[in-house]
Parts: structure tokens; C-alpha cells; sequence
């Protein structure tokens, strides 16, 4: 059936208001030939022609008596847009949803016949969404092409608040995969900040040597209050030697390990009896080569204020490795107030040591303080199964 001019247009008019679009084609298709090819395939584009798209749609392409041969589908600055195609080869849907305030090409082809041999149609379709009356962003830890250690989580913190009926959808759309394959879970945390935030964490510590890719497809994700998701997100990272930590409160004993072997003792001072250290596997969440140690930022008032070098920070709160030459008491007293305070070389030492995502476990503390995961990267705080309960999807 040849369809003229004006049928075309009665076509494209009712299929805009309808809300997807219907294209047909005359081109001459290949395989078939001539008349004996039979009918065109229909190619119907879902959201179709026209402006303010509704939000959370999803991009599907479907040919009526044929097959898919080709579908393109970009946004306004000409990024494509990933999709799957169906078993049958009849129909296309887009991976993740539409974003706010875009605008999309949908080209596709199609050949007719259950052998998808037939006459050829094609199609184009662009339509533009609505804007979002906010937009929620994410900061990602770590950071793409970042090298960490073995105890680092995947980390990404809202700048929004996310509505707890929102949760499981976004949660579903996150991925984490890696090379060697590693088993882990999602869950939600409240940050120090008091932002809400999701870690993916390993079940136990990850190999070296892992390569990871983490991928968000949270375009067009409707975060509640908060906002709507405006992009998709993908980032990699890796892990690098197998470096730890553990203190020995008692002791007064930082100790080095490489691969589960010790590789250097260092002597320090741990937390008082009145401000012991934090007990439990910490996750060194970023490091300082100068800072001033206020003693404000941890509740003690205008008591000190002390220039450190070589910090590495544990907690949030303020849990550090740190150089403390005002102290005359290292490896002989634990007077510091929750840190772990060395010799400005042995603190370099293990400043160089330990990358960030690497753990540091603090034994035997008279400390009875439980660290949220949300206190740095503490998600190793937690046992496997405790994890598991912060997923919105169990």
C-alpha cells in the first residue's frame, strides 16, 4: 500500500495526540523484491512527536509486521542512548528513562516479514521533555580513573534528600560490576552532613588488582522532593595493593600490613581512658599533608589549636593518624583525645602507606561508641548481614 501525501500527514497528526508516533516508508526493500516482498512494517516511537514529554517516560521503538533492522536514539547534545533489543527483533526499549529539559532523536529502520526480509521502512521522531522543578545531583566516591584500597565502598552522596518510597527504584538502577567478579550489596546511610547517601560495599575485603565499573542510570528518576535525576552516570576505578592497618590500644602499637603480613611496627598514642579511640575497622576516607587539629571541630571548646602534618583521616568526626609533636608521651601513655598521634617520620610513614579505601582496625578500646557507616566511609562497622538490611530492596 502506497501512502500518499496527505495521508501521511492525517497519519503523523492523530499519532501526535495519541502520544507515540507511527511511520511508514516507501523505500524499496531488500531480500523480498518488488511486489512479492509484501507490506511494509509499521515502526511506532513512543513518547511520539511533540513537546513537554511527560517525565519518567521511557523511549520504546516497535515495528508492526517485520523486524528492527537500526535504532538510533540521541539527546540534544548528541549522546546516544543505550537500549535492548527484544528476542523477536520487533521491538527496542531504551535502557533508563528521559531526562528532564531534553531533547531526543529517535531514528530507526525496519524490514517486513516474519524473516524480517521484506520491504524496508524507516522513521525519525524528535520530541522534548519537560523541565523538572529541581534537580538532583550526585557526588560519586571514588572518583573515576581513582586507584584505593582494598576496604574502599562505592559512595555516592545526594544533594538532595531522596524520599524513602523513592529508594528501591533508584537503587535498582545503580550497577556495580568488576573484573574478577565481587559480591556486594546497596545500602542507605545518613552522611555526617546529614545528606542522604548509598554505598555499595564487597561482602568481604575486594582482591587486588579489581577493576571496577559502576554505572547510574538515573535519567528521568523521580528522587521525591528532592528532585529528579537529570543524567546517567558511569565511572570506573581500581584497586590497588593490599594495604592495612591495625592499633593496639594496650600496646600503644600501630602495625603495618602488606598482603596480611606485617611489614613495620610503629609506636604511637591512642585515645585516654576519658576520650578513648573508636574501636571496629575503619576506612581511611581522605588524607591532609598539613592541617591545624581545632579543638571546636570535636566538641572541646577553644582547648587547643595544634598544626599536624601528615593526618589521615578515619571518621567524619574526627578519628585521625596524625604527627603530634606536643606530645612527650608517644608509646608510652594513651592521652590523645580519640586519635592515634605518632612522630612527625613515623606518621609520614604511614601517611605513604596507607591509600585512601585502605582499613585500619582499632583492638582492644575501652571505647563503647558504635560509628555509623554514615562517619566516613564506616561501612566495615557493620557485618555482612547487618549490611544487608540497609537495602530498600530486601
Amino acid at each position: 500500500m502506497h501512502v500518499g501525501p496527505g495521508r501521511r500527514s492525517a497519519l503523523l497528526a492523530s499519532a501526535a495526540l495519541a502520544g507515540s508516533l507511527v511511520l511508514t516508508a516507501c523505500s524499496g526493500g531488500s531480500g523480498g523484491g518488488g511486489n512479492d516482498a509484501g507490506p511494509e512494517p509499521r515502526i511506532t516511537v513512543s513518547p511520539g512527536e511533540g513537546k513537554d514529554v511527560k517525565l519518567g517516560s521511557q523511549i520504546s521503538v516497535k515495528a508492526e509486521g517485520g523486524k528492527l533492522t537500526e535504532v538510533e536514539v540521541k539527546d540534544a547534545k548528541g549522546e546516544k542512548v543505550t537500549g535492548r533489543m527484544a528476542d523477536d527483533g520487533a521491538t527496542w526499549t531504551a535502557d533508563g528513562k528521559v531526562g528532564p529539559k531534553n531533547t531526543y532523536t529517535v531514528r530507526s529502520k525496519a524490514k517486513g516479514g516474519k524473516d524480517g526480509k521484506g520491504k524496508e521502512a524507516s522513521s525519525s521522531a524528535t520530541f522534548t521533555t519537560q523541565a523538572a522543578p529541581s534537580v538532583n545531583k550526585l557526588t560519586n566516591t571514588p572518583g573515576n580513573g581513582q586507584t584505593v584500597g582494598t576496604g574502599m565502598p562505592v559512595s555516592i552522596l545526594f544533594d538532595h534528600p531522596v524520599d524513602k518510597s523513592k529508594r528501591a527504584e533508584i537503587e535498582k538502577s545503580l550497577t556495580v560490576t568488576s573484573t574478577p567478579k565481587v559480591e556486594g550489596a546497596w545500602g542507605w546511610v545518613k552522611d555526617w552532613s546529614g545528606q542522604d547517601r548509598i554505598d555499595w560495599r564487597p561482602k568481604t575485603y575486594w582482591p587486588s588488582g579489581t577493576k571496577v565499573n559502576v554505572k547510574g542510570l538515573l535519567s528521568g528518576v523521580d528522587s521525591g522532593e528532592g528532585g529528579w535525576f537529570a543524567k546517567n552516570y558511569a565511572w570506573d576505578f581500581s584497586i590497588g595493593a593490599d594495604h592495612k592497618a591495625v592499633i593496639d590500644v594496650p600496646s600503644h602499637t600501630l602495625t603495618m600490613l602488606e598482603n596480611g603480613k606485617a611489614v613495620g611496627t610503629i609506636k604511637g598514642s591512642a585515645g585516654s581512658p576519658v576520650d578513648p579511640t573508636r574501636g571496629g575497622v575503619h576506612t581511611v576516607r581522605s588524607k591532609n599533608a598539613d592541617e591545624t587539629m581545632d579543638s571546636s571541630t570535636i566538641g572541646h571548646g577553644n582547648e587547643w589549636m595544634l598544626d599536624s602534618k601528615w593526618v589521615t583521616h578515619l571518621t567524619a568526626s574526627g578519628t585521625f593518624l596524625h604527627s603530634a609533636p606536643w606530645n612527650q608521651s608517644i608509646g608510652v601513655e594513651n592521652n590523645s583525645h580519640g586519635c592515634f598521634g605518632m612522630t612527625t617520620s613515623d606518621a609520614k610513614k604511614v601517611y605513604d602507606f596507607l591509600p585512601i579505601g585502605s582499613t585500619v582496625e582499632v583492638k582492644n578500646t575501652t571505647s563503647t561508641k558504635v560509628t555509623d557507616p554514615g562517619n566516613g566511609l564506616s561501612v566495615w562497622q557493620e557485618s555482612w548481614d547487618q549490611w544487608q538490611k540497609r537495602s530498600a530492596l530486601k
